[in-house]
């Protein structure tokens, strides 16, 4: 698989396809897989070239299950996990089914020992805050996310769901320990575009969650869809794959993470890092962009 790159000489490069994984179907989706079946996915991942996958301690059904997905990938990494970067986010809590926040630094301390247990690791590999906290100073948080680098728990940290004076607050504040930044973005759903040029100018990894978002949907995405379904036609390949084709087309620092709940779905995507698509094919899918 064609690799991307996470990081820089202060904290390492870090290598990984360029196609990473949403673990967070595996827990979350209605029904979910079995605990076996979603090792069996996981593993197909990694056979098909895979080594970055995205979690969260909060990626559960509810509270009662906290960390499961955390978990679930721990088990499924077991002895397969040499050269897979794990990121995980923290931030995010639950009451119940209810999704709430909170970027207190206790609240993130207590958060990163305990991804740290379920991972089974000295240090977790990317560390990414979750979503904004209202009650939370943007700066308070950043502050703290650096304090956990210094002590060595985090090797790299990321944002997620954050604009770009966000971005700038971090970079300042978490200096080149700040390698990533995830937001929704895809062909529907693409008001992070200013973000993701952002990062790329500043050579920051581009985590779109969410990267179909709309594709499968073609009202949504109004004419434009009709483009991708047209290229996937032409190309001979699944809708998904030039999807995916098309945000790693965007700039060298995204790295979509698909998620996936099946074996077959993860191959698909994986095949993504190798299709080739022509500047007209770029041209013609860039017209959901908005402007």
């Amino acid at each position: 698989m064609q690799q991307r790159t996470i990081g820089n000489e202060t904290v390492g490069r870090v290598q990984v396809g360029a196609i990473g994984m949403g673990v967070m179907p595996l827990s979350t989706k209605d029904p979910r897989p079995s605990a076996d079946e979603a090792v069996g996915v996981v593993h197909a991942a990694l056979d098909a070239g895979v080594t970055l996958f995205d979690t969260a301690d909060a990626y559960s059904y509810d509270e009662a299950e906290f960390g499961h997905n955390e978990l679930l990938l721990a088990r499924a990494l077991a002895g397969r996990g040499d050269d897979v970067l794990v990121a995980t986010k923290g931030g995010h809590t639950r009451s119940g089914t209810e999704w709430g926040v909170d970027g207190s630094a206790a609240y993130l301390r207590h958060a990163v020992d305990g991804s740290l247990q379920r991972l089974g690791v000295e240090a977790i590999g990317l560390y990414q805050y979750h979503r904004p906290d209202p009650a939370t100073p943007w700066a308070d948080v950043m502050g703290t996310l650096r304090e956990l680098y210094d002590a060595g728990k985090v090797r790299m940290v990321g944002i997620s769901n954050a604009d770009v004076g966000q971005i700038d607050v971090a970079r300042e504040i978490v200096g080149d320990a700040l390698v990533s930044v995830q937001n929704q973005f895809s062909p529907a759903w693409n008001s992070s575009l200013d973000e993701l040029r952002h990062c790329a100018a500043h050579g920051l990894a581009w985590l779109p969650w969410s990267p179909f978002g709309g594709v499968s949907a073609a009202p949504s995405l109004g004419s434009s869809a009709g483009e991708f379904s047209a290229v996937a036609g032409e190309l001979g390949v699944s809708v998904y794959q030039v999807t995916l084709a098309w945000h790693l087309a965007q700039a060298d620092v995204v790295l979509p993470i698909p998620g996936a709940s099946r074996a077959d779905s993860i191959r698909d995507s994986a095949a993504a890092a190798d299709l080739t698509l022509t500047e007209d094919h770029k041209r013609r899918l860039d017209t959901c962009l908005t402007p």
